[in-house]
């Protein structure tokens, strides 16, 4: 035979369950609804903060730098710059070129004037890192590295910037396409 419960004791083993579950939790009715009302995030600022010139950058900020615009986002979980139109003011973020690895600087999607750094050989000829622009990279293991991604030209400098100057490198320093 089948017990049928009335109204009164369904509200009150609902009432139970919830006060059991509010103690278990140890959260109080007054302070939950007070820190529900304090933890509400927008979508700018929550997830990983991506990296330039070494300053983290929230989720969703966007930067300006050599004349483009870059949002901070995801790319397979990993922080992201994805780039954005084109920017007719100044750049927002500073910008001290691929002067070294990328790792703990920028992250991956930054793009950045090369320098002497990014300088390499084929064969006997040395192909200047200031002759391009660089955008960071990660291989399979995550791991960032600088790759060419366009001409130094399609990088508009700011109007007093440094450019990066010439390599101290020469020619002589390329052994079978090798930077020695």
């Amino acid at each position: 035979m089948r017990t049928v419960n009335s109204p009164k004791t369904t509200r009150m083993k609902a009432l139970t369950l919830l006060s059991i579950a509010a103690v278990a939790g140890g959260v109080t009715f007054g302070a939950g609804t007070a820190a529900a009302t304090d933890s509400r995030t927008t979508t700018t600022g929550t997830g990983a903060q991506c990296l330039w010139a070494a300053t983290a950058h929230p989720q969703g900020s966007t930067v300006t730098a050599g004349g483009q615009t870059f949002q901070c986002t995801t790319d397979r979980g990993a922080p992201y710059w994805r780039q954005g139109p084109a920017a007719s003011r100044p750049s927002t973020v500073p910008n001290p070129g691929s002067y070294t690895n990328p790792t703990g600087l920028f992250s991956a999607g930054a793009r950045q004037p090369g320098t002497e750094y990014n300088d390499y050989c084929v064969g006997g000829q040395l192909i200047e890192g200031n002759e391009d622009v660089y955008q960071a990279v990660a291989d399979r293991s995550g791991k960032l590295y600088w790759k060419a991604a366009a001409p130094i030209s399609q990088w508009a400098f700011d109007s007093g910037a440094d450019r990066p100057g010439p390599s101290s490198r020469t020619a002589s320093l390329c052994i079978d396409g090798n930077l020695t």
